[in-house]
């Protein structure tokens, strides 16, 4: 399986695939705060079409904007193609694992989470891999809009 370099920045086509042949992503740190990055992430990932899964295992956190929240990966009752991240870095290689064991094809940390091991796990599992990056940000990257089958 291919490793990346996460160090460098990721090959355009790279990241437009993953974020055109992901369907459901399931949100690992979804809060249900609008003052925090992770709920307007999740929201404007619903709002592109994504199927969200919002995982937050908060007793009593049933929904976020309507969307179902699940307490962990393995809850989530449908194939995941996407792992987004938004945990301390320390915590991504025991997401790594279970992002593996629930057969997700892409494990992808945001912006400032970043751990090469949980990486190599990931790839050596046959996922693809992106670090430090924000899905939001990339999807408006306005040069892949039409890769995207999106109007610019």
């Amino acid at each position: 399986m291919t490793h990346m370099n996460h160090h460098e920045e990721y090959p355009a086509e790279y990241l437009a695939s993953i974020l055109k042949e992901t369907k459901t992503i399931a949100m690992i740190g979804a809060s249900p705060d609008p003052t925090k990055f992770s709920y307007g992430v999740l929201r404007v990932l619903h709002e592109q079409g994504y199927n969200m899964k919002p995982i937050n295992p908060r007793p009593g956190l049933e929904e976020i904007r309507g969307i179902k929240v699940y307490k962990s990966l393995a809850d989530v009752d449908e194939p995941i193609d996407m792992v987004d991240v938004f945990r301390a870095s320390h915590a991504l290689k025991g997401i790594a694992q279970d992002a593996i064991d629930v057969g997700a094809k892409t494990l992808w940390a945001q912006i400032g989470v970043f751990d090469e091991e949980a990486a190599k796990m990931c790839e050596d599992a046959g996922m693809r891999v992106v670090m430090n990056r924000c899905p939001k940000i990339e999807l408006f990257r306005p040069f892949w809009k039409p890769k995207l089958n999106q109007t610019i």
